[in-house]
């Protein structure tokens, strides 16, 4: 017995521990919020855009959202310069090979709404889409240069998800008004991630909850798991067929929601 005890350590130390080869994920799992393991460790592999909730170099709320060291900053939106909305952006040199999957991205946004994206010039507020473990973005026009991090396992859809955050939307599931729809599994979640589920008290612009969001967690595979201690879902749907969340379009009220909230003329 203490030759075989004394084999398998030596195995585990020349090779490391047990390989998971039960790894498949989709482009919707690679999602802020959602997480196998809470252990540092664990051979399994942290979404993107939860990667940097589990990162002592930045303070995040709900996995995606970064928090401004100035708690005096004023999130606000993205200024008309002679009535027109350009917002200027630039890509990181350590980024060119995902100019692709950005470009894809702010179609999704400027093709349905009159957001319209610029390569950056002079301007003093920009986008500025750096490299990074995780997802993640400011809400709203902070001033100055502006990181949205993308990662290596971000999709177009997920990055989509983050430039709607830099123009100043929250996520779906925080809407005041969430319960009448969803139903949080406070059980479920693991020991201090609650806050990722607490409400904001938000402007609807009048519109209904939307659970096909773009902003929405997601209930694709893994995805109602976000921040689960025990594997079960942390998020429900009140209704039993509904599925809640995507990351591969903007919802009709996710363009109704921007068109709205920069004042998009009908035409």
């Amino acid at each position: 017995m203490l030759w075989s005890f004394l084999l398998v350590t030596w195995f585990c130390a020349v090779h490391g521990g047990p390989v998971d080869t039960q790894r498949r994920y989709t482009d919707n799992q690679y999602d802020e919020g959602h997480n196998d393991s809470l252990k540092i460790h664990s051979p399994l592999t942290r979404p993107s855009e939860t990667e940097l909730d589990f990162d002592e170099d930045y303070a995040v709320d709900e996995g995606d959202i970064l928090l401004p060291t100035d708690r005096n900053a004023v999130k606000q939106l993205w200024p008309k310069v002679d009535g027109a909305l350009s917002v200027p952006y630039e890509i990181d040199v350590g980024l060119e090979d995902r100019t692709r999957d950005i470009q894809k991205a702010l179609n999704m946004i400027s093709e349905k709404t009159c957001i319209r994206f610029s390569k950056h010039a002079n301007e003093t507020d920009y986008l500025h889409f750096e490299n990074s473990n995780g997802c993640a973005s400011y809400v709203g026009c902070l001033g100055g240069k502006q990181a949205l991090l993308v990662g290596p396992l971000c999709k177009p859809g997920n990055i989509c998800h983050e430039i709607l955050h830099s123009l100043g939307l929250y996520h779906e599931h925080s809407r005041y008004d969430r319960d009448d729809h969803i139903t949080i599994l406070y059980e479920n979640i693991a020991s201090g991630k609650e806050d990722n589920f607490l409400k904001k008290d938000g402007n609807t612009l009048g519109l209904k909850y939307d659970m096909g969001s773009i902003l929405h967690y997601g209930d694709i595979l893994f995805r109602r798991k976000y921040f689960s201690r025990n594997g079960k879902p942390t998020i429900q749907p009140k209704e039993s067929e509904v599925k809640i969340g995507q990351r591969t379009h903007l919802s009709k009220l996710d363009v109704q929601r921007l068109r709205k909230l920069y004042h998009c003329t009908p035409t």
